[in-house]
């Protein structure tokens, strides 16, 4: 079940010792993943959540908000910060929250490419058009993306020659050829696919998203790998939905 191999992920990820249980388990784990170097990370998967923690005052002061909080309040950044107030630990920046959302195959509903220009070809992730495409969308865009990273092929979506690459536009910022929409994963620990997708800032809200991420997904699933799909934005949240992924939980880093 998702929900099983979910927890079994972030677990490995703690880097010590950890399960999803009730009461929430707090570690000290200064090797954590779960979070950025130095930083405390909460990760919720269905009732049940782990807690990281950077330093033995940090995992003290955890250990006290969790005893407060049920484990979807751990997730929401002004419930646990005002839990952390009273600590001498309070939160001095936030990462997240984000949804993590799982697929089984079953429940694939693919994007297939609509009309001509469409097609999403294939290519090794240092594709320089993939490079144009992470450096036209900025940093912050392109860190969030992830696409820097993915060990899977890079499914690239190229603007059309008379028009954009899904529906009539005015191509502003790109050429024909362009690489318009980029999607592909990266394999982590547990056979769990990370999917990273990113669209040009000017052609999103066109479905291209959906398009480049299906061919990801389902590049995954044949491979035998469980896809995750990790979101803040809303936007972000329905293509995931649309391809048919269920949200099980969230993730939350803070720096306390």
């Amino acid at each position: 079940m998702d929900l099983d191999h979910a927890r079994a992920l972030w677990s490995e990820l703690a880097g010590v010792p950890v399960e999803f249980t009730s009461p929430t388990a707090v570690v000290t784990a200064p090797g954590s993943r779960l979070c950025p170097p130095g930083w405390a990370g909460i990760v919720r998967i269905g009732d049940a959540a782990v807690v990281t923690a950077p330093h033995a005052r940090g995992a003290e002061a955890l250990r006290a908000a969790v005893r407060e909080l049920a484990s979807a309040e751990l997730v929401d950044p002004v419930r646990l910060g005002v839990a952390l107030s009273g600590t001498g630990a309070p939160v001095l920046d936030v990462l997240g929250p984000a949804t993590l959302s799982y697929l089984d195959r079953d429940a694939f509903v693919p994007a297939l490419p609509e009309g001509a220009g469409t097609t999403v070809e294939r290519a090794a992730p240092g594709e320089p058009a993939l490079t144009a495409l992470l450096a036209g969308a900025g940093k912050g865009d392109a860190d969030e993306s992830g696409l820097d990273e993915i060990t899977s092929f890079a499914f690239l979506l190229r603007e059309a020659a008379g028009g954009s690459a899904a529906e009539d536009g005015d191509g502003a910022g790109n050429r024909p050829g362009d690489v318009v929409a980029a999607a592909g994963y990266v394999t982590w620990p547990r056979s769990v696919a990370h999917v990273c997708v990113l669209v040009a800032p000017h052609r999103r809200g066109r479905r291209l998203a959906g398009i480049v991420a299906s061919a990801a997904v389902s590049h995954a699933l044949d491979a035998g790998l469980l896809p995750q799909w990790r979101a803040r934005p809303y936007p972000s949240r329905r293509v995931a939905t649309a391809l048919g992924f269920r949200e099980l939980g969230a993730q939350l880093s803070v720096r306390i």
